[in-house]
């Protein structure tokens, strides 16, 4: 959203009847039942489930098409201990995927009285890249292995299908990236994605990692004759599956809503009690307390990271290793490795960073501006960061936004997208006429690779779809906030319910609220010469609170001393409600999104 103080804020409009109903039914305070009809619940059954998620209210695996002859497939090399290749891929949805199926596969072996032969690869991804690679099929031929399972990829991998059956595999494709709207899915023994034609499975927007899960959990539930042995896997072993599931799902940014928000929410819960040795090693490295509740951006901002670090300046494998491993050491030791790869792909990442922030100030400065979608390239920047760098593009400009690093003559791109802006619908119209050597991703994220040579008129293409798309207007014109609050309406109370509306992220973003004629208790200060940080007090009351005002894309130090705010002076605020549990100066405070001198005082 614009954080520019010419935005337009408002509150969204109230749904009286809906909020009457979801008040009197479960007992709510009204403005918390209005948070919950923002967010689409409009029935106190639908309200009901979200307050208290649990895991009765995951769908049947077997709802997804593909899911029958998967399992009975899988069984039988299970049972005749035929060596299985898990084709995984090397961000942490594909790693969380490759360790969740391989965990599974292993424990039905084991029920099943027979040794498990139960291998694994994720593709290096300088050296081989996103996808099925053809020359690994063929090495595993020769390996005698006859059953691939792909996670986390595959779902437009129409060559790969076909040599697998020209080397005599079987290939069973798991994914939740969306299929070719014109070749359809490859030819497979099954295909597992709940977003291929045909698939009745209710919910679309799992992960990848949540749709290896469901063939997990099938195979699981394959060994659980008795009641007792249904309860042991309900109430132990897809909870502790739950706590990798959650933080794929998490990383993987796809909307928090239906069952991702049931796996986040008993996921994140699970993560207070992580019993392997490296994930305990991992949370310890990224200061996670788990004494204290988890929460998304505990997941976002320190975990995934670190587990992206390794397919991002290394070898992936290394997450798959460090999650399998009983060895405390080795645990150890890989946890070690992924944090020190995280420091290295930040510096690394810093240094693109202040090259591309140089570029957007240069573009904004053209008599043309900014173009309504961004496609930045260097032959210095490394691989494995491109996907960050296209988000923060995002963070600062509010534009979708394509970030190319070039190798060998192609040119290899990662997107990120806005609200509104379907990324990957973009991009296939694009390349109507063929521009790209492959992609794929869906509505928000991207990657793709094309000759560098025609970057430039990728650039054009994309330039075109977005004008077209967004009618050359400005992506995001407007700041809507779910409600207007006085500072006096944030009670202890109110910020207990507002907790138990996460995780938060797409598709249930934290909530946002706007306030009006609030006065500067203190005189302002200057954080690291751009960021602000205040304290307001309501007019005429005891509510008072500090917050910070984040410059991503305004410097709110500059716009400060330009209105000549001091104390006493009136301010309007978007804001979010932040918990900051630090032992000595923890809290809650405003996470300050955009302000502006009041409206009566303004000219």
């Amino acid at each position: 959203m614009p954080d520019a103080p010419h935005a337009r804020w408002f509150a969204t409009p109230q749904n009286g009847a809906a909020i009457r109903a979801l008040t009197t039914s479960l007992d709510l305070p009204e403005a918390i039942a209005h948070l919950l009809v923002c967010r689409g619940l409009t029935t106190p059954k639908a309200a009901r489930a979200f307050l208290h998620p649990s895991l009765d209210q995951l769908h049947d695996p077997y709802l997804m098409l593909g899911m029958t002859p998967a399992v009975g497939r899988i069984l039988a090399s299970l049972r005749a201990s035929e060596p299985i290749l898990i084709y995984g891929d090397y961000d942490v949805d594909g790693t969380v995927a490759t360790v969740l199926l391989k965990t599974a596969m292993e424990r039905v072996a084991t029920a099943l009285g027979v040794p498990a032969q139960v291998r694994y690869h994720i593709p290096h991804r300088i050296r081989e890249g996103y996808g099925i690679a053809e020359s690994r099929l063929e090495s595993a031929a020769a390996e005698g292995i006859r059953l691939i399972v792909s996670v986390d990829t595959g779902i437009r991998a129409f060559a790969a299908a076909r040599e697998a059956e020209r080397l005599g595999l079987d290939l069973i494709v798991t994914d939740h990236h969306l299929p070719d709207s014109a070749e359809g899915v490859p030819s497979a023994l099954a295909v597992i994605n709940p977003n291929q034609p045909g698939c009745p499975y209710p919910y679309k927007e799992l992960c990848g990692a949540a749709v290896a899960f469901k063939l997990a959990q099938a195979l699981l539930e394959t060994t659980t004759p008795t009641p007792e042995d249904r309860a042991r896997l309900r109430d132990k072993t897809l909870p502790s599956f739950l706590k990798l599931l959650a933080i794929a799902t998490i990383a993987d940014a796809v909307p928090l809503t239906g069952e991702n928000h049931i796996i986040a929410s008993l996921g994140l819960r699970e993560l207070q009690k992580p019993s392997q040795p490296g994930l305990r090693a991992l949370m310890e490295l990224a200061q996670i307390d788990t004494a204290l509740p988890i929460s998304a951006t505990d997941v976002g901002f320190r975990l995934a990271p670190r587990i992206n670090a390794a397919g991002r300046m290394d070898i992936a494998s290394d997450v798959v290793e460090m999650f399998l491993s009983r060895d405390p050491a080795a645990a150890r030791l890989l946890a070690e490795k992924l944090h020190r790869l995280n420091d290295e792909r930040r510096a690394v990442e810093a240094e693109a960073l202040r090259d591309i922030e140089e570029r957007i100030e240069i573009l904004r400065a053209e008599p043309e501006g900014l173009a309504a979608c961004l496609v930045l390239d260097d032959p210095d920047w490394h691989r494995g960061v491109i996907g960050i760098l296209a988000s923060r593009v995002v963070d600062r400009t509010g534009r979708p936004a394509l970030v190319l690093a070039h190798e060998d003559g192609q040119a290899y791109g990662s997107g990120r997208s806005v609200p509104g802006f379907h990324l990957l619908d973009a991009l296939t119209a694009a390349n109507a006429d063929p521009l790209l050597t492959r992609f794929g991703g869906h509505a928000h994220a991207v990657g793709f690779s094309l000759p560098s040579g025609r970057v430039a008129e990728l650039r054009t293409r994309m330039a075109q779809q977005a004008d077209a798309a967004l009618s050359g207007q400005p992506v995001i014109e407007e700041i809507e906030c779910d409600a207007e609050l006085q500072l006096a309406d944030i009670t202890p109370a109110f910020l207990t319910w507002i907790e138990r509306l996460g995780p938060f992220g797409i598709g249930n973003r934290e909530p946002l609220f706007l306030s009006h004629g609030l006065r500067l208790a203190s005189a302002v200060k200057a954080v690291k010469e751009k960021h602000l940080r205040l304290h307001v007090e309501q007019v005429n009351t005891t509510a008072r609170f500090g917050g910070m005002a984040w410059s991503r894309r305004t410097n709110w130090v500059e716009h400060a001393a330009a209105w000549g705010l001091q104390p006493g002076s009136l301010v309007d605020l978007t804001y979010r409600l932040n918990h900051n549990r630090h032992p000595d100066f923890g809290g809650w405070e405003l996470e300050i999104i955009a302000l502006r001198p009041h409206a009566a005082t303004r000219n």
